[in-house]
């Protein structure tokens, strides 16, 4: 097995071939773009990794995880749009260098050619790839939905908040293992459990996002730091820190979740200070090494050696200390 640098470095030039310039530009460019923003290449490298896992070279998963990829960046792309953001991995996002417009459209490009990527697998694994992924597809859908409602409820609650990142976020990293695993013939029970571990891993990566979307250093985060407080999402932290303030600062708290400011400066100051004072900060720091020592409890059951157990738990450790 390689290491993940090497991974990520296997899967960019494998991008860089892929993503030629193609006509038209202004469909095309945008999706060039988009793709090699950069970013952590997460899944992508899971896929690779996952099916080395299982003694499949890792050259024969490569379709698999740039569909991944550019499935993963088609939702990015239609997110920005919706909630309005203005950066992305710190640089303009696409519907801000171009418009909305190309935005939709380009954005529907990438779903298509993620599904075209299977094409190259025989029958019944691109059978099995295709189901899983068009599980998880319509999953994300659905996660970001509950994602949108939430902005507009004020009773949303922790089990609720959990599903929503389950499914959103959580699936697809789940997936991503599970595809390796499919590549590389791999047993069901195989198959299930590194999905299991993915999604769980999923979940504490995205309660680990949430936080470094408050309390992360804006030059190393790559995003707009304090984006999930000004667009006014109830994030664990925000949920977490309503159950614990006290009648007034609660108040105090809904009331700021419910305003639009030109200059958000002030509020999200604020709002750090609510989500630190209650407790918030830290229980959301407990709950992802909660979900991460759930992922790992489940590796006990994958049929590969602990060498390699050792790896996913070295590989899971670093995710879950990371600053980007």
């Amino acid at each position: 097995m390689q290491h993940t640098k090497e991974y990520q470095t296997f899967f960019i030039e494998y991008l860089e071939d892929y993503s030629k310039e193609r006509e038209p530009k202004n469909l095309y460019e945008p999706i060039n773009y988009i793709l090699k923003l950069g970013g952590k290449r997460l899944r992508p490298v899971l896929t690779l990794m996952t099916a080395e896992l299982f003694n499949c070279n890792y050259k024969k998963a490569l379709d698999a995880a740039l569909s991944i990829e550019i499935f993963h960046n088609f939702s990015l792309v239609h997110d920005d749009i919706m909630d309005g953001a203005p950066l992305r991995r710190g640089k303009e996002t696409v519907h801000k260098k171009w418009d909305v417009n190309t935005g939709i459209l380009s954005g529907d490009a990438m779903l298509i050619m993620a599904y075209q990527l299977f094409e190259s697998y025989e029958p019944n694994t691109f059978q099995a790839l295709a189901k899983l992924f068009s599980k998880t597809a319509l999953e994300v859908c659905e996660g970001q939905q509950y994602d949108v409602d939430f902005e507009t409820r004020d009773d949303v609650t922790i089990p609720e908040y959990l599903k929503m990142i389950e499914y959103k976020t959580a699936v697809l990293v789940g997936a991503a293992m599970k595809m390796g695993a499919i590549i590389a013939g791999a047993s069901n029970k195989d198959q299930n459990s590194v999905y299991e571990f993915g999604k769980l891993l999923g979940i504490a990566f995205q309660l680990q996002d949430d936080y470094l979307d408050a309390f992360g250093n804006p030059e190393t985060f790559g995003k707009q730091v304090g984006g999930d407080i000004i667009e006014n999402k109830k994030t664990y932290l925000y949920l977490k820190a309503i159950q614990s303030l006290t009648a007034v600062e609660k108040t105090q708290l809904e009331q700021l979740f419910t305003v639009n400011l030109e200059d958000n400066t002030e509020k999200i100051e604020t709002v750090k200070a609510a989500f630190i004072n209650s407790g918030s900060a830290e229980a959301t720091q407990n709950e992802i090494k909660n979900y991460t020592k759930q992922a790992f409890s489940v590796l006990d059951k994958l049929s590969i050696s602990e060498e390699k157990k050792t790896l996913l738990k070295q590989f899971g450790n670093a995710l879950m200390t990371r600053k980007v």
